[in-house]
């Protein structure tokens, strides 16, 4: 068997020496054959695996094999299609059934595939405590979703604050992750404070809907950054405000502002909604002023970004993502496998982070932003 035969090679390799082959470079002996079953993709497998002692000084010690590492009873290949069932949506439970067919006779208990997905809480932890220094970070995304979890034998629905980051390149990165009691000023200071204290250094630009605890946490640690308020947030604001009759309206008017040709064609668009709603829907022009200018911040970047940066639509997809990932679980059983799960599907890929739109003109934004700085 192939498996046997490169364990074989990899000891010969340790002993310096075939079986009894005499030579002053030998580096121990063999010892015999253990049994070992090897669960892999076609099911459980019988192996004969060498032993062996290896000279160490005074003291002999016993080799021990990185191909087939003591007490491994899975090739990697059904670790991965644990892991991967886990991240498509299934629990614990269902990922026995779903891979029975692929380790056929083989045993899987519950508290086995609870050790496997606990490996990924090892990368959540490195992840979580990563140095930010080396990160060139240009935009940021801020926005807090709603996930269900189980606590104290309750399903509840806690708050999850997500920021991702656009570098130099064009690329997105996902920066935090952290489950909270709410989106408050001091949960979103505190996970700010936290990559900042990594390494993170002030973006250009923070794009964050209207939560006031947000806006104020973004104001105390990036005081110089700019901020754009998303405008798909601020239009929902404005229709709660509205009646029903006049929605189509108040919609067509509010896009005539974001998306206009130029900022003074916005302020001039902007102009006319107050005139036309300040009497038939006060409350909508008080909730529209309340965006004040950081509506129109996107309009003083490249224009092949405007898409891009006039929401936080970024984070929002990446949200969308996540509950259509654990929808089919209901609630998630803890707080830690909440965070593992979210972590992991962007991890291994399965949630890709695609490059923003008009990124080659990132350049110029750093440029510009340089010589005002300077």
């Amino acid at each position: 068997m192939a498996i046997e035969a490169a364990v074989h090679e990899e000891l010969l390799a340790a002993l310096g020496a075939t079986p009894y082959e005499r030579n002053g470079s030998r580096r121990g002996y063999r010892n015999g054959i253990r049994e070992r079953t090897l669960t892999g993709p076609t099911g459980p497998v019988a192996l004969a695996l060498p032993r062996a002692t290896l000279f160490g000084g005074a003291s002999a010690k016993e080799w021990t094999s990185t191909i087939v590492p003591r007490y491994q009873r899975r090739m990697p290949e059904v670790n991965a299609a644990v892991v991967a069932t886990y991240l498509a949506g299934g629990n614990t439970r269902r990922i026995r059934g779903a891979l029975q067919p692929l380790l056929k006779a083989a045993p899987l208990s519950k508290s086995a595939v609870s050790r496997v997905i606990a490996t990924l809480k090892d990368g959540l932890e490195a992840w979580r405590t990563r140095s930010l220094t080396d990160l060139d970070v240009i935009y940021v995304y801020l926005d807090g979703f709603a996930l269900r979890v189980r606590s104290a034998g309750k399903v509840v629905s806690v708050p999850v604050l997500g920021v991702v980051g656009v570098l130099s390149d064009g690329h997105k990165h996902l920066l935090a992750l952290e489950l909270c009691g709410g989106e408050s000023f001091a949960a979103w200071k505190g996970c700010l404070d936290d990559l900042v204290a990594r390494g993170l250094r002030a973006p250009v630009l923070s794009i964050i809907d209207g939560n006031p605890g947000l806006r104020r946490a973004v104001g105390e640690t990036w005081p110089r950054a700019a901020v754009q308020r998303c405008c798909v947030h601020k239009l929902r604001n404005l229709e709660r405000k509205a009646p029903k009759h006049v929605l189509a309206e108040i919609r067509d008017d509010f896009h005539r502002v974001v998306y206009a040709a130029n900022a003074d064609a916005a302020r001039a668009a902007y102009a006319a909604f107050e005139r036309t709603w300040a009497k038939r829907c006060p409350g909508v022009v008080t909730s529209l002023r309340e965006g004040g200018n950081e509506l129109f911040t996107f309009f003083t970047f490249p224009k092949a970004q405007w898409k891009t940066l006039r929401s936080t639509n970024v984070i929002e997809r990446l949200h969308g993502e996540f509950r259509r990932r654990v929808k089919t679980q209901g609630s998630l059983p803890s707080e830690d496998a909440a965070l593992i799960l979210l972590f992991s599907l962007v991890a291994s890929g399965q949630i890709k982070l695609r490059r923003i739109d008009g990124w080659r003109r990132i350049a110029a934004v750093l440029s510009q932003h340089t010589s005002v700085a300077a």
